[in-house]
C-alpha cells in the first residue's frame, strides 16, 4: 500500500477544517479532487473515513484514528526533509531534527526563553517549533499527537497524555504605583477584589483558577474588562483602569518599563506547578527526549 502524503495532508485538513471546501482551499486544490482523493483513500484503506449524508461528511471512529496516525507520519515526513536539507548545505555535525513544543503564556514568559537558548545554543541544528495555547488545548494537541511536548498548568486532562513537574510559580498583583494597595507588603485576594480588576480570557488557566478561588470565599471579583496576554494586560493597569493578577516573573518583565507595583498574592492556591506533558516518551524521537530532558532539569543545574 502506497500512502500519497498530499492526500494524508488533505485528509488531515478534513479533519481540523470540519469541511472540505474549506481543507480544498487550505490545501490549494479544487473541492471536486479533494472529495476523489478522499474517497481514494477509503479504497486503499478498505474503511468507511466519512458517513456521507444531505446535510454533508462526519468522520467515523476510523478517522479519528487515522488523524493521530496521519499527523505523525506527515510530522516525521517534515523531520526527513528538513534534516536532509542541513547535510545538502554541507551540515555533517551534531543531532538532527525539529520538536513541536506547545506552551502556555506563563511557560513561555517566564521560563522557556533561557532554556530553548541554553539548547539550541548546544545543538544548533536542532529546530524548535513553538505555539503558545492554554492549557487545555495544549493537552488535547499533545494527545492527538499535533505537537510532541506541551507546558501547561497541572490538572486532569485524561489519560491519553504523560505529565511530570516542570516549574513553579507564584501569582502577584500588580497595579500602578499609586493605586491604594501599593503599600502593601502581601494581599489577599478579599482585598484585591474589592477594586476593579483586569483579567484574562474566559479560557484561560488564570482565569479560571481566580474564579475559582473566589467563589469558595464567598467574593464575587470587579472585573472590568478581559485581555488575551499578559502585557495587554500590564498597559491597562499602567493606563488606570484596574488591577491585574498573574504570575510574578512574568510581572517583572514590565516593572522597568511601566509605573507598575508588583505584590505577592498570599493564598495557598497562588503558588502554581508546571507540568510537562508528552504522549510517552517511548513515542518521542531521540531529539524530543533530549529537550524532554533538558526542560525538566531543576533550576539549579541551570544556574550552575
Amino acid at each position: 500500500m502506497k500512502l500519497d502524503p498530499t492526500t494524508l495532508s488533505l485528509f488531515v485538513a478534513v479533519m481540523e477544517e470540519s469541511a472540505i471546501a474549506r481543507a480544498a482551499a487550505r490545501e490549494h486544490i479544487a473541492p471536486s479532487a479533494a472529495s476523489r482523493r478522499l474517497a481514494e483513500l477509503e479504497d486503499q484503506l478498505q474503511v468507511e473515513l466519512f458517513t456521507r449524508s444531505n446535510r454533508g461528511s462526519v468522520p467515523t471512529a476510523a478517522a479519528y484514528a487515522l488523524l493521530n496516525m496521519a499527523r505523525g507520519v506527515l510530522n516525521d515526513m517534515d523531520g526527513i526533509a528538513t534534516q536532509m536539507k542541513d547535510y545538502a548545505q554541507g551540515g555533517q555535525e551534531g543531532l538532527r531534527g525539529h520538536v513541536r513544543v506547545m506552551a502556555n503564556i506563563s511557560s513561555i514568559t517566564q521560563f522557556l526563553p533561557a532554556q530553548l537558548q541554553r539548547f539550541l545554543s548546544q545543538h544548533p541544528h536542532v529546530d524548535v517549533r513553538l505555539q503558545e495555547r492554554v492549557s487545555t488545548d495544549i493537552a488535547r494537541a499533545v494527545a492527538d499527537n499535533e505537537a510532541d511536548i506541551g507546558l501547561l498548568n497541572n490538572g486532569s486532562y485524561g489519560n491519553k497524555i504523560s505529565l511530570h513537574p516542570y516549574r513553579r510559580d507564584r501569582l502577584a498583583v500588580v497595579m500602578p504605583q499609586s493605586h491604594p494597595l501599593s503599600r502593601k507588603r502581601s494581599l489577599r485576594l478579599e482585598q484585591v477584589v474589592k477594586h476593579d480588576l483586569i483579567g484574562m480570557h474566559a479560557d484561560s488557566a488564570l482565569n479560571h483558577l481566580i474564579t475559582r478561588a473566589a467563589a469558595d470565599q464567598g467574593l464575587q471579583p470587579r472585573l472590568r474588562m478581559k485581555v488575551t496576554g499578559y502585557d495587554a494586560l500590564c498597559l491597562m493597569v499602567a493606563s488606570g483602569l484596574g488591577i491585574g493578577i498573574l504570575p510574578e516573573g512574568s510581572a517583572r518583565i514590565y516593572m522597568g518599563t511601566l509605573p507598575l507595583r508588583c505584590i505577592r498574592l498570599d493564598e495557598s492556591w497562588a503558588e502554581r506547578q508546571l507540568m510537562l506533558c508528552v504522549r510517552s516518551q517511548d513515542a518521542l524521537s531521540p531529539v524530543a527526549q533530549l529537550l524532554t530532558k533538558h526542560l525538566c532539569q531543576p533550576e539549579e543545574t541551570h544556574k550552575d
